[in-house]
């Protein structure tokens, strides 16, 4: 059985890139810098399914995408979350936050309607983290 992204996270998100075990995605939510991290593990939809070394190698990648938008955004805190209730398939969101974002403290799950990115807003994104992500 092959890697299919749930329609879904499709729908809702920008391609950014493939990591070794990941596919990366930019949440078309333009009020935050969130990426979203989906390990291309057919029927995978907790992190424990995963073999050890996929889970060692998810932790490698996400906190590269930490790195990458603690870097670029330098938010006052980074928001990681697996949750899975509207999508099964195993997806980690991976948000920067700052003290002054719309939805700060609380979750950014149903606060606020999202803002979705503009095509040339989404691909400048990209641009730049897509080179942070790819480094060696």
């Amino acid at each position: 059985m092959s890697f299919v992204l749930d329609p879904q996270l499709t729908k809702d998100s920008h391609f950014v890139c493939e990591l070794a075990l990941c596919r990366v995605l930019l949440a078309d939510d333009s009020q935050f810098p969130w990426l979203i991290l989906v390990p291309r593990v057919p029927k995978a939809t907790e992190l424990y399914q995963l073999t050890v070394a996929q889970q060692h190698q998810f932790l490698t990648e996400s906190a590269r995408v930490c790195e990458a938008l603690q870097t670029l955004f330098t938010p006052d805190k980074l928001n990681v979350a697996a949750l899975g209730n509207v999508v099964s398939q195993l997806h980690i969101h991976h948000v920067a936050r700052f003290t002054h974002d719309i939805a700060w403290p609380a979750p950014i799950w149903g606060r606020q309607p999202a803002v979705a990115y503009s095509p040339e807003a989404a691909q400048d994104s990209i641009a730049r983290i897509k080179p942070l992500l790819l480094k060696e």
